[in-house]
């Protein structure tokens, strides 16, 4: 026989409806906000690592780490915000940073070091260098690798192997070889 709602439980469903909208709304509007922010913090950061010259990998990097913080932060808040207990959700997302940590550790790697030759800029595209019994002309620097061109071949380097190893700044000048060592650890 099929359950019979009376008016009371009704009255009871829409009084509870009633009453969490309230705070269904402020985590609606936080997540908005956060989304709105997020949006605001890429658009900066591109603006300002443009005006300051830096390499469009890195900015590309920083602003959309920017975006996603943002984001992650502002859906977490939001569902606190509506009495979503979200202790098991961070303890979750906590785990699984760790776990992909461990998993990707050689893309991190990578990654970060790219990072650090970008920052550091000892050397850059159309220079010559020699590492690890490669020697040619940069093409390109990205995030996990640099493009080398041999002269014959063109060598994807991992950005750890430059930033692990002695790098030797051979010069930018057609004409003129000027050497300088430059040692990373």
């Amino acid at each position: 026989m099929p359950k019979l709602y009376t008016a009371d439980s009704i009255e009871v469903l829409r009084l509870k409806i009633m009453e969490s909208l309230p705070t269904i709304a402020g985590g609606i509007a936080v997540i908005i906000g956060f989304w709105l922010l997020a949006i605001l913090a890429r658009s900066i950061v591109s603006r300002v690592s443009t005006s300051k010259r830096i390499e469009p990998a890195l900015v590309r990097l920083m602003a959309k780490a920017a975006y996603i913080g943002l984001i992650v932060t502002g859906l977490i808040m939001g569902l606190g915000t509506m009495g979503v207990n979200v202790s098991a959700l961070v303890a979750g997302l906590g785990l699984t940073g760790f776990a992909l940590g461990f998993a990707l550790k050689d893309i991190i790697s990578n990654l970060l070091a790219g990072v650090l030759v970008i920052l550091y800029q000892t050397f850059g595209e159309g220079d010559r260098i020699k590492v690890s019994g490669f020697e040619g002309k940069v093409q390109r620097i990205d995030l996990r690798y640099t493009l080398l061109d041999t002269g014959t071949d063109v060598v994807f380097l991992p950005n750890q192997l430059l930033f692990n190893n002695p790098v030797v700044v051979v010069g930018t000048e057609p004409g003129g070889v000027s050497e300088a060592a430059v040692a990373s650890n």
